[in-house]
């Protein structure tokens, strides 16, 4: 099953599938950036709660959307992100341009 989407409240909620990997980046990419040019989103949030693996394209993913949002003073967040998901999230780096928002935050 592939990357949902919705906006709610000028978030754009992505609700990111099991796998991510080069096969289905390109069509989250696409997805997530006609949303953020058709609708009134201030903010990103990647869903990781049903993903159990992600290679670089999937960093490639947050990184992209994160230009794209922060160029109009967005941000982005993760929520639901398990251990592995974390560990990728920090060893990237993208703990610097994102935050990881724990349950109880949400």
């Amino acid at each position: 099953m592939g990357a949902e989407f919705k906006v709610i409240d000028h978030y754009l909620m992505v609700k990111m599938p099991e796998e991510i990997d080069h096969h289905q980046s390109g069509a989250i990419s696409s997805k997530a950036d006609a949303f953020l040019l058709k609708d009134d989103v201030h903010n990103i949030v990647f869903d990781f709660e049903e993903t159990r693996f992600m290679d670089s394209s999937g960093i490639g993913i947050i990184i992209g959307r994160y230009k794209k949002i922060s160029c109009l003073g967005g941000k982005v967040y993760a929520i639901h992100a398990d251990h592995q998901i974390r560990r990728i999230l920090y060893v990237s780096g993208l703990t610097k341009v994102m935050d990881i928002l724990e349950e109880r935050n949400i």
